[in-house]
């Protein structure tokens, strides 16, 4: 079997493509692993490099080596093919992902990670793409797309960026129109956030759907209402720590394995942390599931998460 690293030297706040390297070659070279270390020369790059290795159909591990938005381009190129696990080796700012399980920061330990234990993963198929853990379409999609830009300024680095970016975004506007097709139903009107969870936790440790299961076979949907500027700091409190029950008022709650969402324009779409566009959003289980490995002796909390929704 290969082993892939895939090495993002733009994820986190520095590159650490160096010390990947450093810690692959210790751990790989004294099992005798077979094993080969790619560095993305830019964004996309790591979908395709991942891609090559799939299309070979020899069995590969591949270890996305950065944050979350890493992980969503390696899984984009290995989505379909059944010769391929897919893990992150932890590195990026972001590695929300990686929260579902027992301990997270296992992924930042490459022993442990060699020696794996597998899980099969729900996708979420939106439009041409794929996302393993959460699409969002609204304000936090506006919200987190800017955080790039105000990172360049000086001085506005980590919180303060996302600081600016959500008073920027509120002042906007904090709603826009959608007609969202779900379970039979359709709502057309105005909207502050949809979100469709496979995963839980997102956006540095927003937690929409706490009970969110990806290997269950449904998207955990959530129809954020339109708000005052006044209301919006309580919505996104009761959101990102999952009390959306407590607002019923505020929030629908739907499980399904299919959603579609129609804009009045093009309108950003969040995909683990990864920006796209688009007039239709359509959004649903993907036919087939993702290999995911994990590092030996930790566990992937379902179970706990269905507790915590009925507390």
């Amino acid at each position: 079997m290969q082993h892939l690293f895939i090495i993002n030297p733009a994820a986190g706040s520095r590159d650490r493509t160096a010390d990947y390297t450093a810690a692959i070659e210790e751990a790989c070279g004294k099992r005798g692993l077979t094993y080969r270390i790619q560095v993305s020369q830019g964004p996309g790059e790591c979908k395709r490099l991942a891609r090559e290795a799939a299309e070979t159909g020899e069995a590969v591990r591949i270890y996305a080596c950065g944050g979350d938005g890493t992980l969503n381009e390696v899984v984009n190129g290995a989505a379909g093919f059944d010769n391929v696990a897919v893990t992150v080796f932890s590195g990026g700012s972001g590695n929300d992902f990686a929260r579902m399980f027992s301990d997270p920061g296992a992924f930042r330990n490459l022993e442990r990670l060699l020696d794996a234990e597998e899980v099969e993963f729900d996708l979420i198929r939106c439009n041409d793409d794929y996302s393993l853990n959460i699409c969002s379409v609204g304000l936090d999609a506006r919200i987190g797309h800017d955080v790039a830009n105000y990172k360049r300024i000086p001085l506005l680095s980590g919180f303060r960026a996302y600081a600016v970016s959500t008073v920027v975004n509120v002042v906007r506007g904090i709603y826009e129109h959608y007609v969202v097709e779900i379970n039979g139903e359709r709502f057309d009107g105005n909207f502050t956030m949809i979100c469709a969870c496979n995963g839980r936790f997102y956006g540095g440790g927003f937690c929409p759907v706490p009970a969110a299961d990806p290997t269950d076979g449904k998207l955990e949907i959530l129809l954020v209402k339109d708000v005052s500027r006044l209301k919006v700091a309580q919505v996104v409190g009761a959101y990102k720590d999952g009390k959306y029950a407590n607002f019923p008022d505020l929030f629908r709650h739907f499980s399904t394995d299919h959603v579609k969402i129609i804009c009045d324009k093009p309108t950003g779409i969040n995909l683990d942390g990864e920006k796209r566009e688009g007039t239709v959003i359509d959004m649903s289980i993907a036919e087939k599931k993702l290999r995911f490995f994990y590092p030996k002796g930790i566990t992937f909390k379902a179970d706990a998460a269905k507790e915590a929704a009925t507390v």
